[in-house]
């Protein structure tokens, strides 16, 4: 984990988020997980050289070793999952528009980047409706709370 965005942001919360994530569906406990929360000229510049694309955006997912969940009797085996950027200033906006607080929007934007890790993905509407119901399960669990409806741009 690290915070090079100037934003305050429940750091501590974050990587028990990850960890609950892995147990929940079965990561290796020692899989590598990095998380780098950046601010919005370096999230745009991340954005131009691993998507092609102009501007920011709230988070990215670089997979390393193409993991994947696991089940009770076969556990992810241990790896490099990959890297998450995320934009805590984009997730300002997103969290103000959708009327939740920050650290919502931050949670939900490294559950998000965690299944991009593991190969979800939301291009196509049966993709999207899975990634986006275990997205809601897994904050819902883990926060004992209704999930904030998905923002990510």
């Amino acid at each position: 984990m690290n915070n090079e965005s100037g934003v305050q942001v429940d750091e501590a919360e974050l990587v028990a988020l990850s960890r609950y994530i892995f147990e929940q569906l079965y990561i290796h406990p020692q899989a590598e997980l990095s998380i780098l929360l950046v601010d919005e000229p370096a999230m745009e510049k991340l954005h131009i050289e691993l998507m092609d694309e102009p501007g920011s955006t709230d988070v990215l997912s670089v997979p390393m070793d193409e993991l994947t969940p696991g089940t009770p009797d076969r556990p992810t085996p241990q790896g490099m999952l990959g890297d998450i950027a995320i934009c805590p200033q984009v997730a300002v906006v997103q969290a103000r528009n959708a009327g939740h607080q920050l650290q919502d929007e931050m949670l939900l934007l490294t559950t998000h980047g965690i299944l991009h890790l593991l190969g979800y993905d939301h291009a196509e509407p049966e993709e999207k409706a899975e990634m986006f119901g275990l997205q809601r399960e897994l904050l819902s669990g883990f926060t004992g709370k209704e999930a904030p409806a998905e923002t990510t741009q």
